[in-house]
């Protein structure tokens, strides 16, 4: 009877593990910068208001990477909120055809959107 009980919870668990992976933005701390990892189909979403927007690139000396504080003089732009509720905590710029992530709190890069 326990194990039955255990096999049914367990059962339980799984298939509601599953329905809730729809999940936009997992975010993990490395160091400094938080890790953000990005659906496909909101990337997509993500790229073509940048298109669709006709957002200019910004242009810096230094190169702009992952984990990375962006310089000062950039100016960062918020996010919209169709790209989903868990991304617009953070900012964006676009650079060398690639949307970044950056959180606003250190002006670091969490993400490239290329």
């Amino acid at each position: 009877m326990n194990k039955l009980l255990l096999t049914t919870a367990l059962a339980a668990l799984i298939s509601t593990g599953a329905m809730a992976q729809s999940t936009v933005v997992t975010t993990t701390h490395t160091g400094h910068a938080a890790a953000v990892q990005i659906e496909p189909e909101y990337r997509t979403k993500i790229r073509t208001y940048v298109t669709e927007h006709k957002v200019r690139p910004v242009q810096t000396r230094e190169k702009i990477v992952v984990g990375q504080p962006v310089p000062r003089e950039v100016e960062l732009e918020a996010v919209p909120a169709d790209w989903g509720p868990s991304l617009t905590k953070y900012r964006y710029v676009y650079s060398g055809e690639r949307v970044m992530l950056i959180d606003p709190s250190t002006r670091a890069v969490v993400q490239e959107i290329d």
